[in-house]
């Protein structure tokens, strides 16, 4: 078994029962528990354990919800190809809405300057960067701005989100599976994201891989209502056929 196969085992069990132990990993995996250590060091490394004695607890059994300084630096590689693939997505000048988070933030950087673009956005990071773009057109929602995401959520933005149709929206997740489709810890953030996809023609979600598997606690929609997740080469082939048989086109970057 690789190594990636054997950690990605081993996040499933720590996401089904909660925590983990070294030992009982080492006999069910047949690797020496110094083995299973540098799984869970690799793990926690990128955010989905958290270690403790004797093993590691899933992250979200801990009601952890990474602030978006401590998430810049996580798979910055691989966001960095989603954001370059998920360009093909964007409409031949035209408008999008760009949901909060450093995935999308990463779009924003690679937004082309040779087109007029208008974007709505409800994420600080993303407007300051954009608000300086000649091409671009940008109207930023306002509310009560969350400091764990930088983003605003509440009525307000609901409302403001409610007075536009654009032709795309690309929304991030905090979770991702077939059957409850994507999901994210906070009611309020969960809300925002349900009306940015009722206020577009097509929903571009952008998702590592690590995302995928993983249930947090607020609903935002099935996937059903998804039409395109860009992902990174991370995703195993049968988390991608489950996707697409549901319905959304899943692109590998």
């Amino acid at each position: 078994m690789y190594a990636t196969e054997r950690q990605q085992q081993i996040l499933a069990q720590a996401r089904q029962d909660g925590r983990v132990e070294v030992k009982h990993l080492a006999d069910a995996l047949d690797v020496t528990p110094e083995t299973v250590r540098r799984d869970l060091t690799t793990l926690e490394r990128r955010g989905l354990l958290r270690r403790v004695h004797g093993g590691a607890i899933a992250v979200e059994r801990l009601g952890i919800e990474p602030a978006v300084a401590e998430r810049e630096g996580r798979m910055s590689g691989q966001k960095e190809r989603i954001a370059k693939a998920s360009l093909d997505e964007l409409p031949d000048g035209g408008s999008i809405l760009l949901d909060a988070g450093t995935t999308t933030a990463s779009l924003a950087h690679l937004l082309p300057l040779d087109r007029e673009i208008t974007v709505v956005t409800h994420a600080l990071p993303i407007a300051s960067l954009l608000a300086v773009r000649p091409n671009v057109t940008l109207h930023l929602l306002g509310g009560t701005v969350r400091h764990r995401t930088l983003a605003a959520v509440g009525e307000w933005v609901r409302r403001c989100i409610a007075d536009v149709f654009v032709d795309v929206a690309f929304v991030g997740a905090n979770g991702l599976t077939p059957d409850r489709g994507l999901t994210t810890p906070d009611l309020g953030e969960a809300a925002v994201k349900r009306a940015l996809i009722a206020a577009a023609r097509r929903t571009v979600v952008l998702a590592d891989h690590t995302k995928f598997g993983r249930e947090d606690f607020a609903q935002v929609a099935t996937l059903e209502r998804i039409d395109t997740i860009v992902t990174d080469l991370g995703l195993a082939d049968e988390m991608a056929e489950e996707i697409e048989a549901v319905g959304p086109r899943v692109v590998r970057a």
